[in-house]
């Protein structure tokens, strides 16, 4: 069950995340990029700088003071090469993915987080995706560069949002994880996160610490669609994302089995 953010947040939230959430999170990040860049140097595949941002992810996740479970792991392993969607509610989603996916793969992110020191390094030399959604010319770019990492064998994580909710309710979906997936004919993996929207929302700059779940779908096959059905397929991960973000939902199209990769503190 997902504890409701209170408005105005309580004192001692806002003054335990300026007091040590954030301090912590700096050192954090501050650590695990000066490694990253590092490993860069010399780690050619990735895959040293990918275990980094792991452990990144699961200790700015601990230092939230939050639980993360992830519902329907066993999805992920069903296929090598994939376009993962996932709806965007919060700046936590990336740490939240990043702990919870077990393999290397590749995110789209808006061009504005190359700009922040530290973590912004760690995307440009990682070879994560920019994308600029105020530049056509730009984001089609983007989308050419996705095209080609899943056609090296390289999986591909897309917020379909395009931006984070400013309610916490669903958005349109933009069709780039459908155009992807189909121009590569790789399954289509709906994700939904909840909790991450209280923790931090859009506008916000302190943690209220709960329940944060990841829940996994079904892949959705793409063999044999074309692109004229990219709006169609759009329509398909949309209604997935908004079941798994439901209860009643997220049991039918999730498994029983639960792998809980955080810790309550």
């Amino acid at each position: 069950m997902v504890r409701r953010r209170p408005n105005p947040l309580p004192w001692i939230y806002r003054w335990r995340t300026n007091l040590i959430h954030t301090p912590i999170f700096g050192l954090i990040t501050a650590a695990c990029g000066s490694l990253a860049l590092l490993a860069s140097l010399f780690d050619k595949k990735g895959n040293v700088e990918h275990r980094i941002a792991r452990v990144w992810a699961r200790a700015c996740v601990w230092n939230t003071w939050s639980k993360l479970t992830v519902i329907g792991a066993e999805k992920l392993r069903k296929h090598p090469v994939a376009v993962y969607a996932s709806n965007h509610t919060s700046y936590m989603d990336i740490p939240v993915i990043f702990s919870s996916l077990p393999f290397q793969f590749r995110i789209f992110a808006k061009k504005e987080l190359w700009g922040i020191p530290f973590i912004g390094w760690y995307l440009n030399r990682s070879g994560q995706i920019p994308i600029d959604m105020h530049n056509p010319s730009a984001a089609r770019s983007s989308l050419g560069t996705g095209a080609r990492a899943l056609r090296s064998g390289m999986a591909l994580v897309v917020f379909p949002e395009g931006a984070r909710t400013k309610d916490g309710k669903l958005r349109p979906f933009q069709s780039g994880a459908a155009f992807l997936a189909i121009r590569a004919q790789v399954p289509l993996v709906p994700m939904a996160l909840s909790g991450v929207y209280e923790l931090l929302p859009i506008h916000t700059h302190h943690f209220y610490p709960g329940e944060l779940t990841l829940r996994i779908g079904e892949p959705i096959e793409t063999t044999g669609m074309t692109l004229r059905q990219t709006e169609e397929l759009t329509a398909r991960l949309r209604e997935a994302v908004e079941k798994l973000r439901e209860p009643q939902g997220a049991e039918t199209l999730c498994a029983a089995e639960t792998q809980a990769v955080g810790r309550q503190v």
